[in-house]
């Protein structure tokens, strides 16, 4: 018999609300979901082909050994057996950091992964840490570090109430926003222009954003940070610059280090006309609500974090950031700071650095420019063994051939994976998750970068097959492995183990009052429903009765609005001053590096990314339907 289940899509940041119709164990047809608050019935093509990620034929169902170049498979019991013998042995003879982890982009897309792999991680207690952080939007998080105090701490346009949206180095109409939450981009910046308003993309190519803007400037790839410096020295100088409703210090020093930039100087450098320079900072000065935005064309190049920085300041120097229609802080359900804590996420930077190329670690990782080094190198500290969760780096990061070299060179390498990929065929075990329709699931990642403020949990939909694990109880197993438990460790008990310690740091003298308020579950929807209910939101177990909890979550399968986006300055920020810090030394200081790079003659061929609507980074490419 059918039945219809509601949830939210985990493929890519825009989390569309999805009704998925089900008969038996067979997902029938995906349709958005009219009711969900959020997405309002939006849904793109990868929300359609979860159903073809269910039931791929591809999909990895049971663990696989290898056998020099064959594959077999094996039991859950054996195949945890083989992973505790082999990684005690490396850990015995090399140490805690001859193992190294990465986590792939789905684990934030997934509550098992992130929370779960981030106890993993703090248990491993290595410092060969890397992610797909670094390979992404690291940049945006350094500024947040630096000037706002924590990592987290990334504000988002709040596009449906701007009149301006500069649009730089982004396609939001193919990746559905980034680091802008924002369901059906092309309907929002259409609503923007019937408003009265304007779109200006500032990109290389004429992307499908840039198509449908009211302007469109080509700007030399690279070149970011230069216009950006331009734009600021234009703002200063021509008395532009808004007098602040947020508390700002590092005026006069970001004033210095942009007076030499003038729009005629970055001209040839940019390939924008000086009067265009000036004319964006006098659109951003003079529109009551506009909105600067740059993303992953200005990460993914050598002065991402003068880019970053830039696009932050701009907003707060022309009164945009932390006011309606400019760029925002969200107030999610589940607070971000205090659930990195639990999970031990560090916002710092340069705290220690890679053992041979001497890159500095930011949150705790390390760059993946690093992670083939680490393995090449002999010495204290050699990679020797990898732990690859849901990532395929040998695909998505810079010289994948000379990683998959070094991947080859490993004494053990265990991936958490439900596909044999370009990363994973040269792991010796695979575990594979069975599909995410199995697990529960609640977005919390994303909701720091949206729209609007809403609230959704989603069940999971379908059972998994007998004896196979969830995600989760997978991974306490592996913790279990590390802690020195065993592999056949009582995976409940050391859940309710990792969940008291945790409780205990942060809750204190009231650490049994609260795990006796969340007794009755277990698991990721355990660690949410603690971060829920004490997060802005939340009953604060049972002091605040009319608050969210995860029961109330569950009766609403469709989500709760909880509101547009307000201010929040000054209580967001983390700075040591209180105050947004305008001028870190880090990023005035690398303003010399840029110049004397600019000086040489730029390149005659600059490769530049590109994203299509229908494509999922590196790690659904084996789906015909996502990499049409």
């Amino acid at each position: 018999m059918e039945s219809t289940v509601y949830r939210s899509c985990p493929l890519c940041e825009a989390t569309c609300g999805v009704a998925i119709t089900i008969d038996g164990d067979r997902v029938t047809a995906i349709r958005g979901d009219a009711a969900d608050p959020f997405s309002k019935g939006y849904i793109c093509p990868k929300g359609t082909a979860l159903a073809d990620l269910h039931h791929d034929p591809d999909r990895l169902q049971r663990p696989i050994v290898r056998d020099g170049a064959a594959w077999r498979e094996l039991a859950w019991d054996d195949a945890y057996d083989l992973v505790a013998r082999r990684l005690g042995e490396v850990r015995r003879a090399h140490g805690n950091d001859a193992v190294a982890i990465y986590q792939g982009n789905p684990t934030v897309h997934n509550l098992g992964l992130l929370t779960y792999g981030r106890l993993l991680t703090q248990s491993l207690a290595t410092r060969n840490q890397y992610s797909a952080t670094s390979l992404d939007q690291l940049p945006h998080m350094l500024a947040a570090h630096l000037m706002f105090g924590n990592q987290l701490l990334l504000p988002a346009p709040d596009i449906d109430r701007c009149e301006l949206f500069i649009c730089l180095g982004a396609n939001p109409l193919a990746s559905n926003g980034s680091l802008m939450t924002a369901p059906d981009v092309r309907g929002r910046l259409k609503a923007i222009r019937d408003r009265g308003g304007q779109v200006i993309v500032l990109d290389p190519r004429r992307t499908e954003t840039a198509a449908r803007a009211d302007r469109h400037l080509f700007i030399r790839p690279g070149s970011d940070a230069v216009l950006l410096l331009a734009m600021v020295e234009a703002l200063f100088a021509e008395r532009l610059v808004v007098p602040s409703t947020v508390p700002l210090t590092g005026l006069d020093e970001l004033r210095r280090a942009a007076a030499p930039w003038t729009a005629e100087r970055a001209a040839p450098i940019t390939g924008i006309a000086a009067g265009e320079i000036r004319a964006l900072a006098r659109a951003l000065a003079t529109t009551p609500r506009a909105v600067l935005y740059g993303r992953i064309g200005v990460c993914t190049q050598e002065f991402g974090g003068l880019g970053a920085w830039l696009c932050y300041a701009i907003n707060a120097l022309t009164g945009h950031l932390d006011t309606p229609g400019g760029l925002m802080f969200t107030t999610p359900a589940v607070d971000p700071l205090p659930l990195a804590k639990l999970l031990g996420i560090r916002s710092e930077f340069g705290a220690t650095r890679s053992r041979v190329g001497g890159y500095p670690a930011f949150g705790g990782e390390l760059p993946m420019v690093a992670l083939a080094e680490e393995i090449e190198t002999p010495g204290r500290g050699q990679i020797r063994a990898l732990l690859t969760i849901a990532g395929n780096p040998v695909l998505s990061a810079p010289n994948g051939a000379r990683i998959a070299a070094a991947l080859a060179q490993l004494e053990l390498m265990i991936s958490f994976d439900i596909y044999l990929n370009e990363t994973s065929r040269h792991a010796h075990v695979i575990l594979p998750a069975f599909s995410s329709l199995a697990e529960p699931h609640f977005d919390v990642a994303f909701p720091q970068f949206a729209w609007r403020n809403t609230a959704r949990y989603s069940p999971a939909v379908l059972a998994r097959p007998a004896g196979h694990p969830a995600e989760w109880e997978m991974l306490v197993r592996l913790i279990g492995i590390v802690r020195g438990k065993g592999a056949d460790c009582d995976v409940r008990a050391l859940d309710d183990e990792l969940v008291g310690e945790d409780v205990k740091r942060s809750a204190g003298p009231f650490a049994p009052q609260v795990l006796a308020a969340v007794a009755g579950e277990t698991g990721p929807d355990r660690l949410f429903e603690l971060a829920l209910r004490s997060g802005p939101y939340g009953d604060r177990f049972g002091a605040a009765p009319e608050g969210l909890t995860l029961a109330k979550l569950r009766a609403a399968p469709d989500g709760i609005d909880l509101g547009e986006l307000a201010p929040r300055m000054p209580e967001v920020l983390r700075t040591a001053s209180g105050k947004i810090e305008l001028a870190a030394a880090e990023l005035v200081g690398d303003i010399a590096r840029a110049r004397a790079d600019l000086a040489r003659p730029a390149p005659a061929l600059v490769i530049i990314g590109r994203r299509d609507l229908r494509s999922n980074n590196s790690w659904m490419h084996n789906l015909p339907m996502l990499a049409k």
